[in-house]
């Protein structure tokens, strides 16, 4: 399903909703209050700017009596998802978010990946998987990318941990390529990259990837995400929590014209190694 048809799916999910709702007389903040989250967050829903999670969906069934309608939608939904269940709602955000800051240690963040890099990252990760399956994959990252070239893009912080430069994932020439394309885009003023040293050692956030996200109508959210799951944080007191580590990251790496100067040298590197093998 393309990214436009499954978000228009998410906006009549949201319709159905608030006509379920006003039929049974409850408002926002009252079906909120009986399904554990906010009135503003069943508004955010009925919009089509958030998706439920899947326990909420369940509880609205129960409590507006519907017999599972919504989460029947809600599967049918994700499941034409080009993305992991996890990841989903991540990616329909940062269509909308105003700022964005990543930390992905092991890799470069998806936003800044090549489609051969990130072919690269998930044949590894899917050794087993059907070509239409690598492709579907590596084109739905690729496609994220977009936002970074709008004239409405968000503000693009990223902090790479040193060993994703040194990692050669898909070897050299591939690792020429991307440093060259993230080089660009920091030179063009596009994002804001900055690089956490090794020589650092023990950093505030050791536990994965992070993203943060900012919005212009509603509240900053985080997402952490390991290697086989992820979780999308709204809590404000657990999101300033991960606000707070990403600062201390990112007082710990180098200059944003260090880092350039590091991922430069390291892509001719890469390219040099790639011309002798």
């Amino acid at each position: 399903m393309a990214k436009g048809k499954q978000q228009d799916a998410w906006v009549f999910f949201g319709e159905v909703l608030k006509e379920r709702r006003e039929a049974a007389g409850l408002t926002q903040e009252e079906l909120g209050g009986l399904v554990f989250v906010s009135g503003g967050y069943i508004g955010l829903f009925e919009q089509g700017i958030r998706k439920p999670q899947l326990d909420v969906a369940m509880r609205i069934d129960e409590v507006l009596q519907t017999g599972g309608i919504f989460e029947r939608t809600w599967r049918k939904l994700i499941n034409k998802s080009p993305y992991a269940s996890y990841f989903s709602e991540v990616a329909e955000l940062e269509l909308v978010a105003t700022k964005i800051c990543e930390f992905a240690p092991p890799v470069v963040p998806g936003l800044l990946q090549t489609p051969e890099y990130a072919r690269a990252v998930t044949v590894a990760t899917h050794p087993f998987a059907t070509e239409e399956f690598i492709e579907e994959k590596v084109t739905s990252r690729i496609d994220r990318a977009a936002i970074l070239r709008g004239t409405t893009r968000p503000e693009y912080w990223a902090v790479l941990h040193e060993n994703a430069v040194l990692t050669p994932v898909g070897g050299p020439a591939v690792m020429a390529a991307t440093l060259d394309h993230i080089a660009t885009l920091a030179r063009e003023r596009r994002v804001l990259v900055t690089v956490l040293p090794r020589a650092v050692g023990a950093h505030a956030y050791m536990t994965g990837s992070l993203k943060l996200m900012e919005f212009e109508d509603q509240p900053p959210t985080a997402y952490a995400e390991t290697a086989f799951s992820g979780t999308l944080l709204d809590d404000p007191a657990v999101v300033k929590q991960a606000q707070r580590a990403y600062d201390l990251l990112r007082v710990a790496t180098l200059s944003p014209a260090a880092s350039l100067a590091l991922i430069e040298s390291a892509a001719e590197d890469y390219r040099r190694c790639a011309t002798t093998t």
